[in-house]
Parts: C-alpha cells; structure tokens; sequence
C-alpha cells in the first residue's frame, strides 16, 4: 500500500511538473521572459521533487533479505 501512494504522489508531482512546463512555455511564446523563467524553474523543482518520491519509495519499499 505504500508503494502505490508513493508513486501515486510521484506522478501526481510529474503532472504538476507538466503544467507548470505548460504554462512557462505559454510565457515564453507571448514574450514574458520572467513568466517562463520562473515557471521553468518551478516546473524543475517540482520534477526534482517527483523523482525524489518515485525513487525513495521504491527503495524504501523493497522487502528486506534476512
């Protein structure tokens, strides 16, 4: 059960990383350099913090040997 919420919560943070990308690009294509900038740096901490989940919690989760 833990596994599934963690990369549940991984994925959910991969969407947002999505949207956020979305909505840089959107800046960038109208000209707001500082509205695709900070969307991007948004969307690469929400990535950073999608692989920190989907990783940890497949450590985390395997069964232990001995």
């Amino acid at each position: 059960m833990k596994r599934i919420i963690g990369m549940g919560i991984g994925v959910l943070y991969f969407g947002l990383a999505f949207g956020a990308l979305t909505r840089a690009n959107g800046g960038w294509a109208t000209g707001y350099a500082d509205v695709g900038f900070w969307w991007t740096v948004i969307a690469v901490i929400l990535a950073i913090a999608a692989t920190g989940a989907l990783v940890g919690t497949w450590i985390h989760t395997q069964p232990k040997n001995g």
